[in-house]
């Protein structure tokens, strides 16, 4: 995982982040470890639309 602004700036800020976590995948990644990963997307991605406004 890398944090930071990862030269895109204007992108998160239009989304009123600060910063992000940018994953990196390759050849030498196992399953489990993608898996996790997509496991913890899902439940960042759940809160994130709990946050958003008109949601239940």
């Amino acid at each position: 995982m890398r944090t930071g602004h990862h030269c895109e700036q204007p992108i998160p800020w239009r989304f009123g982040v600060e910063t992000t976590v940018r994953p990196s995948l390759a050849f030498y990644k196992t399953h489990e470890e993608i898996d996790r990963l997509g496991g913890v997307v899902q439940r960042m991605a759940s809160v994130r639309r709990a946050r958003l406004p008109g949601s239940r």
